[in-house]
């Protein structure tokens, strides 16, 4: 069986889903994410074009449309795009000479600020060539309802090939798909509504007063408790943003990538009782000090906000499986250990929490919402907290576009009002930092650039022996 058949899961959007795809319409809300992979060399035009079109059969959810149903009831669905053309979603562009780094995050920042067509499959490919180094740049942008990071990693390693040379070009005969209009869902939604609540009523009523007659305590202390923790999880923390971060709430961006040698990262978390995450999120916070500090702005903490993945192995390939966990970030933390203890014992209480799902549970309220009141109440929500800072792992193993090697992998994930989107992803060796930043906030990347790596190799000097050349670098310079 292919397993790319499968991979998305099922025709229906979740709640969650069903916001970020409504609130799509105000850029400040809108939820796309772009993987950059750097090339060693220009892959083949024709055999990329080709590869994709194979791809979309191997992977059905690729020629899907979403299709909202005539009235506001019930969640939008998958559909296959009637029109569906390779030509809509792959796209090449050079680069001007010289081919810069800098000139090639502009490009990125560009390709990822356009929107997408509602009325198509929710994703384009950009193949960006004229690099210095001979090299090119491959970007897949897709909305977030296509997947989250972890399913577009999926979706990466279900499409990318082992070798630089050619396999067998065996074309999948996918099975077909349910179509549905506008009025047929409206319709479906309609006839859940009818009949869906009353059932699942019943299905559950013999279930509560059980509980609670035999364990009248147990129960009530159960949906006390997560009322508790749904406060907890749901309410930001009652922390001011950094007058240096709060910026303009600019919908512009400027593109940062960043490599960080993945064993120092190791090393350093075990050196403070931690892991790699929590030495990647101590670096950037370290960085982040290190920026007000040079602009003689003192703050000693910060409302963050870190993804965490509720997905499990019964979780279908694809799709969206997290949450959202605010926290409070100690910048003004100078010792690098003690601030990977605090970050670590915040989110090992967060991963307890009975409402670590609470986005989910929101948005159960919130997709019935007419559009202007959902976008406000979205960005009034994130706008909360000064950054977003992101880790999931990547491809195992090496990988190659149409003939030409993978040597990075770089996400630029959505910024929903705040000042930055920090995404971290590993691949052969390295931790590929993306950084989705807001220009009025953060008004010379160069300065940036070097805070991050002070940040990092405060964090390295936990480490007994360290490799004075294995210094974190950014994939290029200027103030892209």
């Amino acid at each position: 069986m292919n397993e790319g058949f499968a991979w998305g899961g099922g025709p229906d959007l979740g709640a969650w889903e069903t916001v970020m795809w409504r609130a799509y319409d105000d850029p400040h809300t809108r939820s796309m994410g772009t993987f950059v992979e750097m090339l060693d060399q220009e892959p083949e035009w024709d055999r990329l074009v080709q590869a994709h079109v194979r791809g979309s059969l191997q992977v059905p959810r690729l020629r899907e449309r979403i299709v909202e149903p005539a009235l506001l009831v019930g969640t939008p669905a998958w559909s296959p795009d009637p029109n569906w053309d390779v030509e809509h979603h792959v796209h090449r562009m050079g680069l001007p000479e010289p081919g810069t780094m800098a000139q090639l995050h502009q490009a990125i920042a560009d390709v990822h600020e356009r929107p997408l067509d509602r009325a198509r499959a929710p994703w384009e490919a950009v193949l960006v060539t004229g690099l210095e180094d001979g090299g090119a740049a491959y970007l897949f942008k897709s909305h977030h309802v296509l997947g989250d990071g972890l399913a577009i990693v999926q979706l990466l390693e279900l499409l990318h090939s082992h070798t630089r040379e050619p396999g067998p070009r065996q074309v999948p005969q996918p099975p077909p798909r349910a179509t549905v209009t506008p009025y047929s869902l409206a319709a479906k939604r309609v006839g859940e509504l009818a009949t869906g609540a009353p059932v699942e009523l019943v299905r559950r009523l013999p279930r509560i007063p059980i509980r609670f007659l035999t364990n009248p305590v147990a129960a009530t202390t159960d949906a006390v408790g997560y009322a508790r923790s749904f406060k907890r999880q749901s309410a930001p923390p009652d922390l001011p943003r950094s007058p240096l971060l709060r910026g303009k709430a600019g919908v512009g961006i400027r593109v940062l990538t960043l490599d960080v040698p993945l064993a120092l990262l190791r090393a350093a978390g075990k050196a403070a009782g931690g892991t790699i995450n929590d030495a990647y999120l101590a670096g950037i916070l370290g960085g982040l000090r290190r920026y007000h500090e040079h602009f003689g702005v003192e703050v000693h903490q910060i409302p963050i906000t870190i993804p965490v993945s509720t997905r499990t192995a019964a979780n279908a390939t694809g799709g969206n499986q997290f949450s959202a966990a605010r926290l409070i970030g100690p910048i003004g933390e100078r010792d690098a250990a003690r601030r990977m203890q605090v970050l670590r014992g915040q989110l090992r209480r967060v991963r307890t929490e009975p409402a670590i799902g609470w986005l989910d549970t929101a948005s159960k309220l919130l997709d019935k919402l007419p559009s202007p009141a959902l976008i406000e109440l979205v960005y009034s929500g994130a706008a909360h907290a000064d950054a977003q800072i992101s880790s999931f792992p990547g491809m195992s193993w090496e990988a190659y576009v149409a003939g030409a090697k993978v040597t990075g992998i770089y996400v630029v994930g959505p910024r929903p009002g705040i000042a930055m989107m920090s995404t971290m992803l590993s691949y052969e060796g390295k931790a590929c930092i993306g950084l989705n930043l807001d220009p009025d906030a953060f008004s010379d990347v160069a300065v940036l650039h070097t805070c991050l790596i002070e940040g990092f190799n405060e964090v390295f000097a936990l480490i007994e022996s360290q490799d004075e050349t294995a210094t974190p670098q950014r994939r290029g310079g200027g103030d892209s």
